[in-house]
């Protein structure tokens, strides 16, 4: 049997399809302000540490990193949801969206593999102190980083290749906020179609579960080395030089395991839940790291009253 098939020049994204046009104005709002905060804080770290010698250290090149992966990724999804309900403009072109969705997949891994860099640099700081300053130096870090960015980009190349040789039959509606792979897949058909899902998802599980296999027991390990300590004051100053690593962590890994682990025992969203809550394990992460790293770092946050100090007095000696 033969099917004709017609390639889509477009897609349209659906965004909350619950929500009626009253709201699309403080909705757009809210997404720009969110926008406005992961811009204004990742870059406002990226100068800070450019600018601030004393931390210009491996633990706050990782941050560095970090930060742009996330201002790259509010870049890249945002602007088109604000667009939406701002401007009504749903379409996106039929590349435009396969663009979209590499680098949101694409970054996605390479946060995770950033998180096991995180990892890696507490665990050799609290396991092994005195190997630390051999074992990680800022060009280590910035070659370990560069690995981050690098591993993911062949296999998420490939992904993207094997889903655009599927043909496209169905809706050209993308029931999401962004063009992800699930979106765009559902709108996909042919026997190919189960390959491309099981292909992807063994890309998923090694991109994410692998380095949370690693992160787990870096920082297990490290909790163990904090418990055997007999002085509590040494325990907190310890825990305290990883807590800002271990919130980023958990902020980037629980929601999406949260979502995984109620669709793997049937527990079904809503359409307009399940969009809410990948929007949150998204766009949440990039946008609170930087008040974690402002408030839960000890130097960040030394040179940051220093700063304001400086400021204050220069005020009062001007009035």
């Amino acid at each position: 049997m033969i099917t004709n098939f017609t390639r889509m020049s477009t897609f349209t994204i659906l965004g909350f399809p619950g929500l009626t046009s009253q709201y699309f104005g403080p909705v757009s709002g809210l997404f720009f302000l969110i926008y406005l905060a992961i811009t204004a804080g990742n870059i406002f770290l990226l100068v800070l540490v450019i600018y601030e010698k004393p931390l210009q250290k491996p633990t706050y090149l990782v941050f560095c990193h970090l930060a742009l992966n996330d201002l790259t990724f509010g870049t890249v999804t945002l602007p088109k949801i604000i667009s939406k309900y701002w401007f009504d403009d749903s379409i996106i072109s039929f590349y435009g969206c396969f663009v979209q969705m590499f680098f949101v997949h694409y970054l996605g891994s390479v946060t995770s593999f950033i998180l096991l860099v995180m990892a890696l640099d507490r665990f050799i700081a609290i396991c092994i102190p005195l190997r630390y300053p051999v074992l990680i130096t800022n060009n280590i870090i910035s070659l370990l980083c560069g690995l981050a960015w690098f591993i993911p980009l062949p296999l998420m190349v490939a992904v993207i290749l094997h889903v655009l040789t599927l043909p496209f039959c169905k809706s050209n509606v993308i029931a999401q906020c962004y063009c992800d792979h699930i979106a765009i897949t559902s709108q996909a058909c042919g026997e190919d179609v189960r390959i491309v899902a099981v292909t992807s998802l063994c890309v998923a599980m090694f991109c994410l579960l692998l380095p949370l296999a690693f992160i787990l027991f870096s920082y297990v390990s490290i909790i163990a080395v904090i418990l055997k300590m007999s002085n509590a004051t040494g325990r907190r100053k310890t825990l305290s030089t990883c807590t800002p690593q271990i919130f980023i962590t958990c902020v980037f890994y629980l929601p999406r395991c949260f979502v995984y682990v109620a669709n793997t025992v049937g527990f079904s969203f809503s359409t307009d839940i399940r969009i809410l809550l990948i929007l949150l394990y998204s766009l949440f992460p990039p946008a609170v790291n930087p008040l974690i790293y402002c408030f839960k770092t000890q130097d960040i946050k030394q040179i940051l009253l220093k700063r304001l100090h400086k400021t204050k007095i220069g005020i009062e000696r001007t009035f």
